[in-house]
C-alpha cells in the first residue's frame, strides 16, 4: 500500500527536499504540500493524505492548532500527523501531543530516519524521540493537567503492564518479548487499552501514563 504524504512547511525549499526524498520510496508519494497550516488542514480534507509531515512555526495558523483541527475533524479519521521541531521548541511539541500529533522528528534527522518515521507512524505506532527530548516531555507531561475521563485505575493487571511498556517506547514485539506474549496478543491488548482509555493512537496513550502517574521521568524498559 502506498502511504499518501502531506508535506507541511513555510520554507519552499524544505519543503522541496522533503518531497524529493519521499518520492524517492517506493512505498510513498506526495499529494500535496502546504505553506501555512490553514493550508495543510485544507490539503489533509481535499486530498485524503494518509500522514500529515507537520512544521510547527507557520503563518496563518500554526502547527499545533492545525494538528488539533485535523484530529478533531470526523472526516479525517486514521490521518496521522508527524511533527517537526528543533530541540528549542520542546513544549510545543508536548501541547502537539495533546493535540493529537503521533509523533515528532527534528529536523537534522537521517533521510533514511525520516522514511521510517513515515511508515512508523502511518502504520499506527507512535514515535518519541529519545534522550533528552523525551525526558523534557516525560516532565512536561507529569505536570498537572486537567483530569482524563477513563484512566489507568480502569484497567487489567496485564493492561497496566502493556500501557507502562507502550510509554516506555517499546513496540508490539518489544512488548510480547518481555511479558512472554506474541506480538498479535501485545497488539490485542494496546488496541483494548485504547478503546478502554478512549484515546487515537499510541502517542496518547504515552500522554495517558505519563499524566496519571503510571510511568513517572527516567523510568526505563529494564
Amino acid at each position: 500500500m502506498t502511504i499518501r504524504v502531506l508535506l507541511a512547511d513555510d520554507q519552499r525549499l524544505v519543503r522541496a527536499a522533503f518531497a524529493m526524498l519521499v518520492e524517492s520510496a517506493m512505498d510513498m508519494e506526495v499529494v500535496g504540500q502546504a505553506g501555512t497550516g490553514r493550508e495543510a488542514v485544507e490539503l489533509a480534507r481535499s486530498e485524503r493524505a494518509d500522514l500529515v509531515v507537520m512544521d510547527i512555526r507557520m503563518p496563518d495558523l500554526d502547527g499545533i492548532e492545525a494538528t488539533r483541527l485535523i484530529a478533531a475533524d470526523e472526516d479525517l479519521v486514521g490521518v496521522k500527523v508527524l511533527v517537526l521541531t528543533t530541540y528549542d521548541t520542546d513544549e510545543h511539541i508536548i501541547e502537539a501531543l495533546r493535540a493529537g500529533a503521533s509523533g515528532f522528528l527534528v529536523k537534522d534527522t537521517k533521510p533514511a530516519e525520516l522514511l521510517e518515521a513515515i511508515r512508523t507512524v502511518a502504520a499506527g505506532e507512535s514515535l518519541l524521540s529519545p534522550g533528552p527530548t523525551s525526558r523534557l516531555i516525560a516532565r512536561a507531561l507529569r505536570a498537572p493537567s486537567a483530569p482524563r475521563a477513563g484512566g489507568p485505575e480502569g484497567l487489567s493487571e496485564r493492561e497496566r503492564e502493556v500501557l507502562t511498556l507502550v510509554a516506555r517506547g517499546l513496540n508490539n514485539t518489544e512488548i510480547g518479548e518481555t511479558l512472554g506474549l506474541s506480538p498479535l496478543t501485545a497488539k490485542t491488548h494496546v488496541s483494548r487499552i485504547m478503546g478502554k482509555l478512549a484515546v487515537r493512537d499510541r502517542a496518547q496513550l504515552v500522554i495517558c501514563a505519563y499524566e496519571s502517574g503510571l510511568v513517572a521521568p527516567g523510568d526505563s524498559a529494564s
